[in-house]
């Protein structure tokens, strides 16, 4: 594809179950079909899987979506039944960077009621305190490298400042997808000189990416973070934010900054 896009392997066959780790580590996301996946294996074994694949993503790193009969009563039915509610709350509670509707929004009667239910979920969930200690009690070691370093330090900076946002200077998302591997209790604004990076970062958890010019300096830096989480709405004045970058400015993969700024 000479890298016009990214690879989302969508598990649903048992064989996939065996090469789980291989799988992950070779796409750049995943998808969970619990549908085609409960044709495939029993029924009873399918939330273990899910669970299985949703925490190997979460280790290295990949977005992972989980899909299908999410909300399956809602093709005909306004409201859905208790059980789903509870089921799109658990592939949240998992960690699961995204959720999806199928039939519920290509061929439903109440698409836009669906979607605002999903929308609804969501929101409880990650209110919820107790998503917050399980998100920190399933946090993964870090790396033994300088990005992931700087990403795990950043999400402990913004935590003790009680920081607004982090910002993430990335031109490949490489290290914004670190940032949101951490689950900060504080959004991720992903800056990036290009479009397909930022594209790719919409189905990363907690990221909103704005495509912007490159770096030149340092004091580039931290100007454009502070203009740009301003005019996104994530900071105002008497706020700080955390800024990951890298130097050389514009070399993929050479995280090695982390700086506190402050707005006045």
């Amino acid at each position: 594809m000479a890298g016009r896009a990214g690879v989302r392997a969508k598990l649903e066959k048992p064989s996939a179950l065996d090469h789980v780790e291989e799988i992950v580590n070779l796409s750049d996301a995943i998808m969970v079909a619990r549908g085609d996946l409960g044709v495939e294996v029993p029924p009873e074994e399918v939330p273990a899987l899910q669970k299985r694949i949703v925490f190997r993503c979460r280790a290295a790193g990949k977005p992972v979506v989980v899909a299908t009969q999410m909300l399956e009563s809602m093709i005909h039915a306004p409201t859905p039944t208790r059980a789903e509610s509870s089921d799109v709350a658990t592939a949240i509670y998992d960690g699961a960077d995204a959720v999806m509707l199928s039939a519920e929004t290509a061929v439903g009667d109440f698409p836009v009621e669906a979607v605002t239910m999903m929308d609804r979920i969501l929101q409880k969930v990650e209110k919820d305190p107790h998503y917050r200690k399980m998100m920190e009690a399933f946090r993964y070691a870090p790396e033994a490298t300088a990005a992931d370093a700087i990403t795990a330090a950043a999400r402990q900076v913004a935590q003790t400042i009680s920081a607004t946002v982090i910002v993430t200077f990335s031109s490949t998302g490489s290290t914004t997808l670190r940032c949101a591997r951490e689950r900060p209790i504080v959004p991720v604004l992903s800056l990036t000189p290009r479009a397909d990076t930022a594209r790719k970062m919409a189905l990363a958890w907690g990221v909103h990416t704005v495509q912007t010019e490159d770096l030149k300096t340092f004091r580039d830096m931290v100007v454009k973070a502070i203009r740009i989480a301003k005019s996104q709405g994530f900071a105002d004045v008497g706020d700080s934010l955390v800024i990951t970058a890298g130097v050389p400015f514009g070399t993929p993969g050479a995280t090695n900054i982390l700086r506190i700024a402050w707005i006045d």
